[in-house]
């Protein structure tokens, strides 16, 4: 998961995500997809800031592969906050609320 501040310019968004895919790709990894969600209101605020741009992307890399992309959002101008989550075989990340998924109901 990666926020971005709101008033980045769409055109760096994708260089920020370009820079993510090398370092992936560099390291032998393999790149998935970016899922991007748009601008949305955040929970809290961060720096003075109540929206970003939030973007799920999704890649397989090793763990030297994977610090070196953290270490890189986190000295990354516009980059707000990012999340590397290990996600389990065979699941799908999560939709943001309105996708076009309906919901699962729970049955008793």
């Amino acid at each position: 998961m990666l926020l971005v501040e709101p008033e980045v310019a769409e055109e760096r968004h994708g260089e920020i995500i370009d820079r993510i895919k090398d370092i992936v790709e560099k390291g032998e990894g393999t790149w998935g997809q970016v899922e991007p969600w748009g601008k949305r209101r955040l929970a809290y605020e961060i720096r003075h800031q109540t929206e970003a741009f939030y973007f799920v992307i999704t890649f397989e890399a090793s763990a030297e592969a994977l610090a070196e992309t953290q270490r890189v959002l986190a000295i990354t101008d516009g980059v707000m906050r990012f999340m590397a989550v290990n996600r389990v075989a065979g699941s799908s990340p999560a939709k943001p609320e309105g996708s076009a998924h309906p919901p699962v109901e729970a049955t008793a």
